[in-house]
């Protein structure tokens, strides 16, 4: 019995040693712990399959990218860097309704803005209608009169642009006007010095500018997100 009883001891204790040299930590964990190892390991695999679905993140930013380009693509110029000593004439189609109130579809003036582009070199004033862009003419002149009197209109500066839109208006069929966005007389900028109202007459709106001198002019037409549309005078800044 004896003699039986060792070799199978013997063969306990081979297995149990072979038991412990397949922990690879060398530890005496619980049977359940190899588990628990394999799931920690699987824990960075499904991290890394996160970062593969997460570029359908950018498409919002994409489409939102793309939202500025038909304002670039939609705004052009109509007259390049040039003193407009002759007038700078731009031709629309646009057709007053004989009716009483002009109304729609004559371009109805709603706002004049305007924005210095220091590193550019310009300064912007510009014009925004409801309705179809008006045609316009830009030049030079001795002095800047109203429409239908002929009334000096007083600018500041030593050179004067005339800006008038035909086929438009700055009224409302009650007589009130309808731009509701103006900047002050006194602009204040390196050339642009002001401008001024010069009338609201027969279907023509006029303005006059007041500049240090007569330096060069560039117009330009475009279309904002909400449907206006902006007639914009530059002149040479400095």
């Amino acid at each position: 019995m004896t003699d039986r009883r060792v070799p199978l001891l013997l063969s306990l204790v081979v297995l149990l040693a072979a038991a412990c040299s397949a922990d690879p930590d060398g530890a005496t964990s619980e049977p359940g712990a190899p588990a628990g190892s394999g799931t920690s390991a699987t824990a960075p695999t499904t991290a890394a399959t996160t970062p593969d679905s997460a570029p359908s993140a950018p498409a919002p930013a994409t489409s939102a990218g793309s939202r500025p380009a038909p304002s670039a693509a939609d705004w052009r110029v109509t007259y390049g860097w040039a003193v407009p000593t002759t007038p700078a004439r731009v031709d629309h189609d646009v057709r007053p309704p004989v009716t009483p109130d002009p109304g729609l579809p004559l371009s109805t003036l709603t706002g004049v803005r305007v924005g210095d582009h220091p590193a550019e070199g310009y300064s912007r004033i510009s014009f925004v209608f409801r309705g179809p862009t008006p045609g316009y003419e830009v030049a030079y002149v001795p002095e800047v009169t109203t429409d239908g009197r002929g009334t000096p209109v007083r600018l500041p500066g030593a050179a004067f642009l005339s800006v008038a839109f035909r086929t438009a208006q700055a009224h409302d069929a009650h007589g009130a006007s309808t731009v509701t966005t103006a900047p002050p007389a006194a602009i204040g900028l390196p050339t642009l010095r002001g401008w001024a109202d010069a009338g609201d007459f027969e279907g023509q709106v006029s303005f006059g500018l007041g500049l240090t001198r007569a330096v060069p002019v560039r117009l330009a037409e475009s279309t904002r997100a909400d449907g206006g549309h902006v007639v914009s005078v530059d002149v040479r800044r400095g």
